[in-house]
């Protein structure tokens, strides 16, 4: 009996180390973006589950968005740049480089000048044409003063002064839902707007005495070259940065893929770049989605490095008569780093564009190039100096002959307008009513040309273009997984 008690004891003992086991069995390992089904209420974690680490890295690849914060004379190669971090970066769902770090790099290159080039800009009487410089960034400066390494290459296309450009608001009626998202839309283009305005007010904008002085010395014909403040580069990097780790509780995992909030807007990174003088309608298009899309209560719905591709629905190249281009495209789904794509309506709600090129974009999220309002008073300003020149001279008698003297003042007036420095030198130094004459029309028909003849301005989106994307709706009756079941969440 007592060998039968201590059988059934070593019985019991082992079945229930069997149980503890099972119900203390590891969850499986969860990673940013990883598709996972709805579970029976049996299998789901306890808040006694340890927390898994994740891994904060930026990858290869990601463009880090930076505008230099001094103004950078052009010397010589090698001389040292100084910018800040103007768009935070992410990895998962934390800002692992904050706006405002700051970068500095070298001048690697400057370009020389054709001799072609250089003969046409001295007719135009600039005899130090602007040189094509190229940069690059070699490290990384946190506020908590943790110096990191970069390997980087700046992408074409960058490096030019930009501004944020938001959609305008459409004018017809909507329904009490579509008002909500209407509005949630409209706080978000102001709140990037505003994140880009405050990026800006960390750089050391000049004043408008040093603007005005800038311009003055860029007339001359001789001049030395500069690099504006808020020029912007991207920095692709080359190698990735490691940030460490994360603690992310069963609770956080549980969250990621929730219901998208109607009106969402998600930054993205332009990953094809485009041009209505060349892209072709039917192109398709492929965003990144550059930042985590997070609720109200700061749980993450989609992680960034989530892809949106799209199609080129309309486009139209620049012609003459100052016709500008206009480009029009349309995202059509969505793929978070698990794979899993699903349909959506998504439309342009605000884009970075240089200041130079004046893009405007419509309700719909079509792009259309603008032409400065400034042409009319240059126009202007160029026939008066033209009529100017056209002045009549004073007469002078000399043994019985009337001679015409040169107006010095239709000179100058003719020359400034055509030739800009060197026309007025020409028309101090040569007395010429023919001179000037010539040259002061020869100023006003370029002012012309330039301005209502010639083609007109091509809307241009560089690679690595910042955009504001909203999501109108998902259309979860066409999202499924790869085994024909429909998909439940992230």
């Amino acid at each position: 009996m007592p060998i039968r008690r201590a059988l059934w004891a070593i019985l019991l003992a082992l079945g229930y180390l069997g149980v503890m086991e099972a119900q203390q069995a590891p969850i499986p390992q969860l990673t940013p973006g990883s598709a996972r089904r709805s579970a029976p209420v049996s299998s789901v974690p306890s808040a006694t589950t340890p927390p898994q680490s994740v891994a904060l890295s930026v990858p290869k690849g990601t463009p880090l968005q930076v505008a230099l914060d001094q103004e950078l004379r052009v010397k010589r190669v090698g001389q040292p740049i100084h910018a800040r971090i103007v768009e935070p970066v992410y990895a998962f769902d934390r800002i692992v480089v904050p706006m405002g770090s700051e970068v500095t790099g070298r001048v690697t290159k400057i370009g020389e000048i054709s001799g072609g080039k250089r003969t046409m800009e001295a007719l135009n009487a600039d005899f130090t044409p602007e040189r094509k410089v190229e940069v690059n960034f070699d490290e990384l400066v946190l506020a908590d003063g943790r110096h990191f390494q970069l390997q980087s290459s700046v992408t074409p296309g960058s490096g030019q002064v930009i501004r944020f450009v938001a959609a305008a608001d459409g004018k017809e009626k909507k329904t009490s839902v579509k008002d909500v998202a209407s509005e949630k839309t409209k706080q978000a283009k102001e709140q990037a707007q505003q994140q880009w305005d405050n990026a800006m007010k960390q750089l050391k904008t000049p004043g408008r005495l040093q603007r005005l002085k800038r311009y003055v010395e860029a007339q001359l014909p001789v001049h030395r070259q500069y690099i504006p403040v808020g020029t912007v580069y991207f920095a692709e990097l080359t190698a990735p940065l490691d940030f460490g780790t994360e603690l992310m509780t069963p609770q956080m995992a549980a969250s990621i893929g929730g219901p998208m909030p109607p009106g969402s807007v998600v930054h993205a990174r332009l990953i094809t770049a485009l041009t209505s003088a060349t892209t072709q309608k039917g192109e398709a298009v492929v965003a990144v989605i550059s930042q985590p899309l997070l609720d109200g209560e700061g749980h993450l719905i989609l992680p960034q490095g989530s892809r949106l591709n799209g199609t080129v629905r309309q486009v139209q190249p620049a012609r003459h008569m100052k016709k500008n281009g206009q480009l029009r495209i349309a995202f059509q789904q969505l793929i978070p780093p698990d794979g899993i794509a699903e349909k959506v309506e998504a439309t342009l709600e605000g884009v970075q564009s240089g200041k130079d090129a004046n893009v405007k974009l419509d309700s719909e999220g079509g792009a259309e190039a603008t032409t400065p309002k400034t042409r009319y008073l240059a126009t202007a300003v160029s026939l008066t100096l033209a009529a100017a020149s056209m002045g009549s001279g004073d007469n002078d008698v000399d043994n019985g002959v009337d001679h015409v003297k040169a107006n010095t003042g239709a000179q100058v007036a003719g020359g400034v307008n055509g030739f800009k420095v060197v026309g007025m030198v020409l028309g101090l130094a040569v007395h010429s009513r023919a001179l000037g004459y010539t040259m002061g029309v020869y100023g006003a028909a370029m002012s012309v040309y330039l301005h209502f003849i010639a083609r007109g301005n091509e809307v241009v989106f560089p690679k690595n273009t910042s955009m504001e994307i909203g999501i109108g709706r998902r259309k979860e009756e066409d999202a499924y997984t790869g085994d024909g079941a429909k998909r439940t969440g992230y």
